[in-house]
């Protein structure tokens, strides 16, 4: 049995959950109990499993029903691979069982609802967060010092509160560790708490741009917030992919009077040809001698205000991290976070938005403390916080989402997609993926790309 597959046994099983959660736990594919949690219609949906490290597949299962009073059953009408999901088909986020349904970004339309759901109507068109609140505490203001203690359904599980000093958040599609709730790369997904997790999507915004409020844009705009880029600071950015170039574009918009951006391929080319006042380091390029520390202090002499960190803990650059994150002894690498600790100025701020699950060797916590560098992990973005104003800048204009969607594909080919996303094939930097509900292409939408012969 693979350890992610064991340790979900152990805490279900063994240990069994804490009594903290006020929805619903474990509800990971609806075929699991059929008389409990699949529509008594007996619809088939498809949906993006995980079968096991490296391997997912698209497979036909049972439609989703409300189990409880506030659920809402959605329609999904476009979803997306997001870079986090890689972490869930490499099996670094324990507690995954064969068959769970994954995707944690989806919008779609309300297709039922419990009885006791406000708000909403059939047919709606809405966008879901990727982490389940329960609404309890509803005050922006308290929203984030709240987020896991009280506002959000603290469904992680015991596991978390022992290794984190606190629980996370549930979160769609992302494990038994954060709950054990299904996914939205699938045709229907079930929505706890559907009046809270749900934001109505006017006609004047298309699926395509909605989608990305579910986490891509609210944890980009977090990035930058909360580490606190000013007027006026430089940024530095580790990771061209859709975070790192969101990162970029809400940095600017923030006022930054210089982005760079630090990534090793194509999508910087990518980057650079949507922003071209960006600039940008190829770490892979660099001349022996030259590391990205010394190269940011070469462009800036005394250091980036603020740098943000869009990659993640499990990609190890050298040869001692490598072999410890195989054999287990670390699970995240601290490479680029030391990079940026000794890249940005003294008292410069560094947030840390990449996944990051567990424990690292080597951490630069010398240089940490002697400069005063301020360390912030922002990586669970609170959603609920940012996204009325994030919709709003979509619909002012103001930000295009378009800017970094570079694929639309079909759900049937979810499972192909996925493997070239991981391997960075093919120019995929962020894709809308398509069902059989979804409206057609919006202006200004990536043609349908097709990979079955």
């Amino acid at each position: 049995m693979a350890l992610t597959q064991a340790a979900a046994f152990i805490e279900q099983k063994v240990l069994g959950h804490d009594n903290n959660a006020t929805t619903e736990q474990d509800i990971t594919n609806p075929g699991r109990d059929r008389a409990k949690y699949a529509d008594p219609s007996g619809e088939i949906m498809k949906a993006l499993v995980w079968m096991g490290k490296n391997t997912v597949e698209v497979r036909d299962v049972p439609k989703p029903r409300v189990v409880e009073d506030r659920d809402v059953i959605l329609k999904v009408t476009g979803s997306t691979v997001c870079g986090s999901d890689l972490h869930l088909l490499h099996g670094t986020v324990l507690q995954l069982e064969k068959g769970d349904i994954l995707g944690h970004e989806f919008c779609g339309e309300v297709e039922s609802m419990g009885k006791n759901v406000t708000g909403l109507q059939k047919g709606d068109r809405v966008v879901a967060s990727f982490q389940i609140a329960c609404g309890d505490v509803w005050s922006p203001m308290r929203f984030l010092r709240m987020m896991v203690d009280e506002i959000s359904v603290t469904t992680a599980t015991r596991n978390c509160l022992r290794s984190y000093g606190g629980r996370t958040a549930g979160i769609f599609g992302y494990s038994h560790f954060t709950g054990g709730f299904a996914g939205g790369q699938a045709e229907y997904v079930r929505v706890p708490y559907g009046d809270v997790n749900l934001l109505k999507i006017p006609s004047s915004v298309p699926d395509e741009k909605a989608l990305y409020l579910s986490d891509v844009l609210a944890t980009s705009w977090n990035a930058v917030v909360d580490t606190g880029v000013e007027q006026g600071d430089v940024v530095a950015i580790w990771g061209a992919g859709p975070i790192g170039q969101m990162a970029a574009e809400f940095s600017l918009i923030n006022g930054a009077s210089k982005v760079i951006m630090i990534d090793s391929n194509w999508r910087l080319d990518y980057v650079k040809s949507k922003y071209p006042n960006i600039e940008t380091i190829d770490y892979s390029t660099l001349p022996r001698g030259t590391s990205v520390t010394s190269k940011l202090k070469e462009m800036v002499p005394r250091g980036p205000d603020v740098a943000l960190e869009c990659v993640a803990g499990e990609y190890a650059k050298g040869w001692a991290h490598y072999f410890e994150l195989m054999l287990g002894l670390e699970t995240d690498s601290s490479e680029i976070v030391n990079e940026m600790i000794t890249s940005v100025k003294n008292f410069g701020r560094c947030g840390i938005t990449g996944v990051y699950v567990g424990y690292t060797n080597h951490f630069n916590i010398g240089s940490l403390m002697e400069r005063g560098i301020r360390l912030i992990g922002n990586g669970q973005a609170p959603v609920h916080m940012y996204w009325e104003k994030l919709l709003k800048m979509i619909e002012s204009g103001e930000i295009d989402p378009l800017k970094m969607v570079s694929h639309r594909v079909k759900m049937e080919e979810l499972a192909e997609v996925y493997y070239k996303f991981e391997k960075k094939e093919d120019g995929m930097q962020k894709v809308f993926v398509e069902t059989k509900f979804s409206a057609p292409a919006a202006a200004g939408s990536p043609a349908l790309t097709t990979y079955t012969k």
